[in-house]
C-alpha cells in the first residue's frame, strides 16, 4: 500500500492513496483534514502537529510495520524483544505520558529499521549522528521533531543499552525557527464562539477563559471543578504537573447545567449495568467502587459508549480531541478568519489578552503552567500594542 504526501498550495499537504478504510480513518482523524472530491485526494494543514498526527495514525493501522532481520543467533531475537519491552517499561516507570511513550517507541522502531542490517548490539552514537542528520537533510523535519527523535534514542542508549553517547557534535541540526504565536483578537474570539454550539462551544469558552490546553480540558473530572472557590484543578498536565486556574464567572451557570446533563447520562449508564471510567495510577484496584462514583466521571464524556468486543464490557471515555479540533477549524473558516488557527490559539489569546490588560508575566506563567518564565516571555509581543505602544512615524504625519 503506497501513500503519497506532496505540498499543496501555501499552507496544505496533499495525501493520495488507493481507497482503504483504515487509511481513510487515519487521515479523517487529523484536525483540519479535507476531501477534495473533484480531484480525489485529501489535504491536511501544513503544520508539524498535523503531520505528526497523520504519521501516528498511519503507524496505528499496523499496515506499515516492519520485521527485524533474523540475526545469526536465536538469542539475539529474544534480546531485541526484551530490550523493546524494557524500553517501554522504563519510560512508564519514569512516568512519561502515554503519548510520549508511543512517540519514543516509534522513533526507536524507525532507527532500527534504518540500520536493520546491523546487529542491535553494534549500534553506537555514529548511527545516531547519521540518523539525526538524515532527518534534517533528507526528510526536512523541524527542529522540535529532530530533538524528540534524539531524546528517544538517548533514552534507549542510556537506560536500555547502558551506553552514554556524548559526542554528537557532527549532527546536522534542523534550524529552529523563531515564531510568534497566532492570536485571535477579542472580536475574532467572539466570532469563532458564535459558530460553535453545545459542548464544543462550552469547551472553547473554557479554553479561552482559563488558558487550558485542549487535552487538559478534555481530561477534567467532575471533582476538578470547585464552584465555591471559582477554581479549576488541572491534574497531570504537561510535565505531569498539577495546577489551578480560575473558573470564569460567566461559565459557572453553563457548567452547572452541563454537569446536570452528564449526571443523567451517568445514571442511565449505571441503570444499563455500566458507568465505570478508568482511574489514574491504579486507583481502581485500591478503590474498586470509585470508578462508578460520579465525582470521577469526565466533564465532557463521549457521545457513545465504547464496547470491548472480547469481554463485552461497555464504558464511556472523554470526547476525542480530533472532534473538537475539526469543529474549531470549521468555525474559524465560517467566521471568515484567515489565520493559521486551532484550539491552541485560544490559549495563546488568553495569555496575550491578560498581558494587554496589565497582568504581570509571573501571574500569566502560573496560570499557563510554564516551568520557565522564558517560555511565557513570547507573549510580550503585545507590549507594542495599546495606548502606550510604539507608534509608527507615518501615523504622525
Amino acid at each position: 500500500m503506497d501513500v503519497r504526501i506532496d505540498p499543496y498550495g501555501r499552507s496544505c499537504i496533499k495525501i493520495t492513496f488507493d481507497y482503504n478504510d483504515l487509511l481513510v480513518k487515519a487521515v479523517k482523524n487529523v484536525a483540519g483534514s479535507w476531501w477534495i472530491n473533484e480531484r480525489k485526494f485529501w489535504i491536511i494543514p501544513d503544520k508539524q502537529d498535523s503531520v505528526n498526527q497523520f504519521l501516528t495514525n498511519l503507524y496505528d493501522t499496523h499496515m506499515f510495520d516492519f520485521s527485524l532481520p533474523l540475526p545469526p543467533a536465536a538469542g539475539k531475537i529474544e534480546s531485541q524483544q526484551i530490550n523493546s519491552e524494557k524500553y517501554a517499561a522504563l519510560l512508564e516507570t519514569k512516568h512519561y505520558s502515554k503519548r510520549t511513550i508511543e512517540a519514543y517507541s516509534k522513533w526507536l522502531a524507525q532507527f532500527r529499521k534504518r540500520f536493520s542490517t546491523m546487529p542491535a548490539d553494534s549500534l553506537s552514537q555514529k548511527e545516531i549522528n547519521i540518523f539525526l542528520s538524515e532527518l534534517a537533510v533528507k526528510r526536512d523535519v523541524s527542529a522540535s521533531t529532530q530533538n524528540q527523535a534524539l531524546a528517544a534514542l538517548l533514552f534507549y542508549f542510556r537506560y536500555v543499552k547502558g551506553d552514554n553517547p556524548q559526542q554528537l557534535d557532527s549532527v546536522i541540526r534542523a534550524k529552529k525557527p523563531v515564531r510568534l504565536p497566532v492570536v485571535f483578537s477579542r472580536d475574532e474570539v467572539q466570532k469563532v464562539l458564535n459558530n460553535l454550539e453545545g459542548d464544543k462551544k462550552l469547551i472553547a469558552r473554557l479554553l479561552y477563559g482559563t488558558g487550558m490546553r485542549l487535552n487538559e480540558c478534555l481530561n477534567l473530572r467532575i471533582q476538578d471543578i470547585d464552584f465555591d472557590r471559582n477554581e479549576i484543578t488541572i491534574r497531570n498536565g504537561k510535565g505531569a504537573k498539577d495546577r489551578r486556574t480560575m473558573l470564569p464567572n460567566l461559565l459557572a451557570a453553563p457548567l452547572h447545567e452541563h454537569i446536570a446533563k452528564v449526571k443523567l447520562i451517568h445514571d442511565a449508564d449505571i441503570a444499563d449495568g455500566w458507568g465505570k471510567v478508568p482511574l489514574p495510577n491504579g486507583l481502581d484496584k485500591k478503590y474498586p467502587a470509585a470508578s462508578l462514583d460520579f465525582s470521577w466521571q469526565w466533564v465532557f464524556p463521549q457521545k457513545n459508549r465504547w464496547k470491548n468486543l472480547k469481554t463485552g464490557i461497555e464504558g464511556r471515555f472523554h470526547m476525542d480531541a480530533s472532534i473538537m479540533e475539526r469543529a474549531v477549524q470549521t468555525a474559524v473558516r465560517t467566521a471568515g478568519i484567515y489565520k493559521h488557527a486551532c484550539c491552541h490559539t485560544f490559549r495563546h489569546s488568553f495569555a496575550t489578552h491578560l498581558i494587554e490588560n496589565g497582568y504581570d508575566i509571573r501571574t500569566v506563567q502560573e496560570l499557563l503552567g510554564h516551568a520557565d518564565v522564558k517560555t511565557t516571555m513570547i507573549y510580550t509581543h503585545v507590549l507594542n500594542k495599546g495606548p502606550s505602544g510604539v507608534r509608527s512615524p507615518l501615523d504622525q504625519l
